[in-house]
């Protein structure tokens, strides 16, 4: 078939170069994805000996009904395997921060809770993360409807 016989799929016809602003955005978010997380971690880590995903974990659990969380649905929070998950989790439990437990409803599944000692260091790393979520990140969107920048990145997530 000749290309001047041949349809245009229409998909074809609605696809456009990105503008230059939207190209500094889609390149801009592909470093905040990275670099923001990394960053926070650095600033966890320093003051408070602590990483940031064992604060989200931490965060997570605090959340949760009764500060418990089956330990697949703690890893889909904090974005982690739930081998990385039970690694961490063996982690929190050592320090005296959380306790592994049979679940009630699946023998098979473990469910973390978070102790009172997690939830004072908790408390404790708030104020670090807190600065370096505000320093790192929201200081930037001085001006920004955060309102709908939030709706936006939700729908881009889901």
């Amino acid at each position: 078939m000749s290309r001047a016989a041949r349809q245009p799929d229409p998909t074809e016809r609605r696809l456009q170069p990105l503008t230059p602003d939207e190209e500094a955005v889609v390149r801009s978010l592909s470093r905040v994805v990275y670099a923001l997380p990394r960053a926070i971690d650095a600033d966890m880590l320093r003051e408070q000996q602590l990483s940031l995903v064992e604060y989200l974990a931490l965060m997570n659990l605090s959340e949760a009904p009764d500060r418990q969380l089956r330990m697949g649905d703690l890893a889909a929070a904090v974005e982690m395997s739930l081998s990385g998950m039970t690694r961490l989790a063996i982690r929190l439990e050592s320090q005296g921060l959380i306790e592994r437990v049979r679940s009630e409803q699946d023998a098979r599944g473990w469910n973390a809770i978070l102790t009172e000692a997690g939830f004072d260091r908790l408390e404790e790393a708030w104020p670090t993360n807190l600065a370096s979520v505000r320093r790192n990140f929201l200081d930037h969107l001085v001006g920004l409807d955060l309102q709908k920048l939030a709706v936006a990145l939700r729908n881009v997530a889901s």
